[in-house]
């Protein structure tokens, strides 16, 4: 999905360049409970456009996060999925063209927009921190920004409310 480091960066200001794990069971807490909620977020592609999920609170569980256009993700659990809409995120990146290695850090919010199975009608949000630690290829002995990262580590850590109906 993303071929070039330019592009990791970009959807990474979306919060979005994810890569995958399987799903798990997820234990839903009583309809009509809210309260806090935290999910983490695991890649280690940055070519992919899943990760890994795990959410803790009102409800946990272990999820798959499927990238969708303009800023849209989806969390499939085993028993139902959660939509969730985030802004793009705002911080600090940079780029080493001698030694390859790119960070970024970067802030922004989420919007819980509903869910199917145990999660119809989920609502919240909140706001996240995502990191990412990658080291580009060479090419020619020169970082290239045209190919996609030899070693790519990226944690989204997202706090909030939710309230399941």
């Amino acid at each position: 999905m993303r071929k070039t480091i330019t592009a990791t960066i970009a959807a990474a200001a979306a919060a979005a360049a994810m890569s995958g794990a399987g799903m798990a069971l997820a234990s839903t807490g009583s309809a009509g409970a809210s309260g806090a909620e935290s999910f983490q977020l695991m890649s280690t592609s940055g070519t992919g456009s899943t990760s890994s999920v795990i959410a803790r609170g009102v409800f946990t569980g272990a999820a798959v996060d499927h990238q969708q256009a303009h800023n849209m993700d989806t969390f499939v659990f085993s028993n139902g999925t959660v939509r969730v809409h985030h802004t793009n995120g705002k911080g600090r990146q940079s780029f080493n063209p001698k030694t390859c290695l790119m960070t970024i850090s970067q802030r922004g919010a989420y919007r819980i927009t509903g869910g199917t199975g145990k999660y119809a009608g989920i609502g919240g949000g909140g706001h996240y921190q995502l990191s990412i630690l990658a080291v580009g290829a060479r090419s020619g002995g020169k970082c290239s920004q045209s190919k996609a990262p030899v070693a790519f580590h990226q944690v989204i850590n997202a706090s909030g409310t939710a309230a399941l109906k």
